[in-house]
């Protein structure tokens, strides 16, 4: 089924990308994740003059939060309205950044179960000390054993959640790495709406970005200022990318015996941040020609390497990236590599039955659910008061008011006045709210149907689309749900870059 889709307004509509000269590298194909429905998709990019979109998100448990399914499809959104203004193909591809090590990040998914209550499950813990290990190196281990039970279990019974538990299944199992099993899943997921995913840190990728490493490196000081002089302006602009620069770390990880490991420029060339190894330039070099797949990009430097490997106009990108990609411009223009335009990706919610019987219960939108404080509770139990009570503590309010005023003037010291009258007021307010927590408690079931409500609207006080993995969403709805949220974005991305365009 599908639900209802509520669109995050935009503080300003995308701006239309241009066409590039530039074509699609078939070397790069063994990175290409493979899914029912990919070879069509590829022999679209092998066209003359086809051009790309990309997008991409960390790795995450049965996909992570909605988000990453919804920047996918934001991609394909994109990708179909500039192919219907140029008549040539442009195809959505899903860059997967496996070289991610960030466990703590991607190690839990939440989603609701039958009830609408927030569930999460976890992968086991790892150490603090453990070598900070790329996601596309890490098992997932046995404890995804049981956080696929639990998945199971807490869903009604449907052909919906077979369907969703039995892709999980297929991909989700304790020898996978964490980013294969993710990369699978979203290729199988996405493939019938045009989407291709791509494994960064394929041995064809990491070749190809080997040459882009190497120079990011020879450059590493003369990006570093470059970049704090940037960072600076963006600050005094008051749009702070929120990424340390300008402390001699290049753009740069070498894989080594801790993990992970961020270069830094040092006397002799460089030094790894945690096991502190020194390296020259030619090591390097040498390591990026026989090893390259050691090396990856920190996030200043991956859309430059999509930029530099693909033939992408645009990369659909959310609000904290559209932040620090304003800060990489200038490692494009050092590097000399031609830039795509950042595009921001559809956000939004859906709302689920519940929540709209909700609403057309109390009178109330979405809007009221994302708003700040608890003005709906209050008005709940507000309505539930006897008649004429609200009035009466307003009118009580106004006495005190008028009662005081004369006395300001009158009564030495003033201030003795001003706390007196205080005192009254916040014996009203006192008063107020005990009778709204006896009304509170009389209106128990409306005010757990809005606190279910409001865990689907906002879970844990958070935006939906971070929190809930839309796999939950499509175990409970059925697989009519992501092709009505494919289409909406597709309408969304046209109407908002006409609006874009129309901008002057």
């Amino acid at each position: 089924m599908s639900l209802p889709i509520f669109d995050t307004p935009l503080a300003e509509p995308p701006s239309l990308p241009a066409p590039r000269a530039a074509s699609w590298n078939p070397d790069l194909e063994p990175a290409i994740v493979r899914a029912p429905g990919t070879d069509p998709l590829l022999s679209r990019l092998r066209r003359p003059g086809a051009l790309v979109v990309t997008t991409g998100q960390q790795p995450g448990l049965f996909t992570g939060p909605s988000y990453s399914v919804t920047k996918a499809l934001s991609a394909r959104g994109l990708a179909c309205a500039l192919e219907r203004r140029w008549g040539r193909p442009v195809v959505p591809i899903f860059w997967v950044p496996g070289d991610d090590h960030d466990f703590e990040e991607v190690a839990s998914v939440s989603w609701l179960d039958g009830e609408g209550s927030l569930l999460t499950a976890s992968l086991a813990p790892h150490p603090s000390d453990a070598p900070l290990t790329p996601m596309s190196r890490l098992p997932l281990g046995g404890s995804v054993a049981a956080a696929l039970d639990a998945f199971e279990r807490s869903l009604p019974a449907s052909y919906g959640r077979d369907e969703v538990v039995a892709l999980l299944r297929r991909h989700y199992t304790p020898g996978a790495t964490i980013a294969a099993s993710y990369a699978n899943t979203l290729a199988e997921l996405l493939a019938p709406f045009g989407v291709l995913c791509l494994d960064s840190t394929h041995q064809a990728v990491k070749a190809a970005a080997a040459p882009l490493f190497v120079r990011a490196l020879a450059e590493a000081p003369a990006l570093d200022q470059l970049l704090a002089a940037r960072s600076a302006v963006l600050v005094a602009e008051g749009k702070d990318p929120r990424v340390p620069v300008g402390d001699g770390a290049t753009l740069v990880f070498l894989d080594g015996p801790l993990g992970r490991d961020r270069l830094m420029s040092a006397e002799q060339g460089f030094v790894t941040r945690r096991g502190r190894s020194p390296l020259t330039l030619a090591e390097l070099e040498r390591i990026a020609a026989a090893e390259p797949t050691r090396l990856s990009a920190n996030v200043l430097l991956r859309p430059v390497v999509e930029s530099a490997l693909l033939p992408t106009v645009a990369y659909v990108a959310g609000p904290a990236e559209l932040k620090y990609l304003a800060l990489a411009g200038v490692v494009y223009e050092k590097l000399g590599v031609s830039r795509q335009q950042p595009v921001p990706r559809w956000s939004g919610l859906l709302v689920e039955p519940r929540v709209t019987r909700l609403f057309a219960k109390f009178g109330v939108s979405v809007g009221d659910f994302l708003a700040e404080g608890n003005a709906l509770e209050t008005a709940i139990a507000r309505r539930a008061l006897p008649p004429g009570v609200m009035e009466r503590l307003t009118a009580l309010r106004e006495a005190i008011d008028r009662g005081f005023a004369p006395l300001v003037n009158a009564v030495e010291p003033a201030q003795s006045v001003d706390t007196a009258r205080a005192r009254a007021l916040f014996a009203v307010e006192r008063l107020e709210k005990k009778l709204l927590q006896h009304a509170r408690k009389r209106e128990a079931t409306e005010l757990a149907q809005v606190a279910r409500a409001r865990t689907s609207v906002r879970p844990a006080g958070k935006p939906q689309e971070r929190v809930l993995s839309m796999l939950g969403f499509l175990g409970r709805y059925g697989p009519d749900l992501l092709p009505a949220v494919a289409g909406h974005i597709e309408v969304w991305f046209g109407h908002a870059l006409e609006a874009g365009s129309a901008t002057p």
